[in-house]
């Protein structure tokens, strides 16, 4: 959390109508989201002129969460974007701690900002670009920390029914609905809070989870018959090519959590998920482990990317089958 006099200074900053401007990560997923409206929706209720910018479109299953269709996309509205960030009083940065995560053309943007920046993020080595900056390993999600960003300010009251949504959104999908091992005592104590402002956990599950279209059930199919095993090394990867997603009428967010699968088999404590994306010229990789199995760092060294000791994302500029070569290779680099 940050220091007594940071939070200080902070909510002396928020006792006055100020522009604010909220920015999450390109592919933004329901953490991302959530702790953007969440926070969005907090200082509104604070009377500040709030905005929340995403640079790319958010995926479908999110669609529903309250005041989302106000998003302003720096891909479509890069002119209303980039005025509204240089006209804000303060930036909020949620869910990254380095600048290019939002994507080449919207990163040159921020770094030719001089609005002072804060970051409330989770992930490892945050860069220095804030301002004031919450940055906490150990939080399963961003929604959480906003949670407790909220009532360090001491404003707990002002969390309603669309706050307390928002970032039950982002909780439930970063902990992977409550079974990741950053799931503590303390995050169902506060989703017990959450759920006391009035939330319906139950539908928010349903909309989340239980909501696929037919193709995109057809896609999942498709991913697990390409799950390959490869037992030497307690490892599992799954591949779907472009033609693939184009054949399964393939639309952002439907390849969300189909890494977890590789993960659930027997002895098998890290998996990958290759996804060809032939429009930006890249193979998009996600990684998950088990136990002390690091892929932030596996992520970090070899493919372009970062995140979490379990859970990490990066790309490859070789073709599918050449990445795959190479994730591969390291493997058995790595064993012996």
């Amino acid at each position: 959390m940050l220091n007594e006099n940071e939070l200080k200074a902070l909510k002396l900053k928020l006792e006055t109508p100020k522009k604010i401007t909220i920015v999450s990560h390109r592919n933004p997923d329901g953490d991302a989201v959530g702790s953007s409206l969440g926070l969005l929706h907090f200082l509104k209720e604070l009377k500040h002129e709030v905005h929340f910018i995403s640079p790319n479109d958010y995926p479908d299953f999110l669609a529903w969460i309250p005041n989302i269709k106000n998003t302003v996309i720096f891909e479509k509205e890069t002119d209303k974007a980039i005025e509204l960030l240089k006209s804000s009083d303060y930036i909020f940065t949620l869910d990254f701690n380095a600048l290019h995560r939002t994507g080449e053309f919207m990163e040159k943007a921020l770094q030719g900002l001089t609005v002072p920046m804060i970051m409330i993020d989770h992930h490892q080595a945050p860069d220095s670009y804030p301002l004031y900056t919450f940055s906490d390993i150990n939080y399963g999600s961003t929604c959480e920390m906003i949670y407790d960003f909220i009532n360090a300010l001491g404003y707990n009251h002002i969390i309603n029914k669309e706050i307390a949504t928002c970032l039950y959104v982002g909780i439930t999908t970063d902990s992977g609905s409550f079974r990741f091992p950053k799931t503590t005592a303390k995050t169902h104590n506060c989703v017990a809070d959450l759920i006391s402002k009035g939330i319906n956990n139950s539908e928010i599950h349903n909309l989340l989870f239980d909501n696929a279209s037919y193709s995109r059930l057809q896609l999942l199919g498709r991913a697990l018959q390409n799950l390959k095993l490869l037992k030497e090394y307690n490892a599992s990867y799954i591949t779907l090519t472009q033609d693939e997603l184009d054949t399964f009428n393939y639309k952002k967010g439907d390849t969300e959590g189909i890494v977890n699968y590789g993960l659930s088999l027997e002895g098998i404590n890290m998996t990958a998920c290759f996804i060809e994306n032939k429009e930006e010229g890249i193979i998009k990789i996600s990684f998950r482990s088990q136990g002390n199995v690091d892929v932030n760092q596996f992520a970090r060294a070899h493919f372009n990317g970062g995140g979490h000791i379990n859970a990490a994302g990066g790309k490859s500029f070789l073709n599918l089958e050449e990445t795959v070569k190479k994730f591969i290779a390291i493997l058995a680099e790595e064993k012996h």
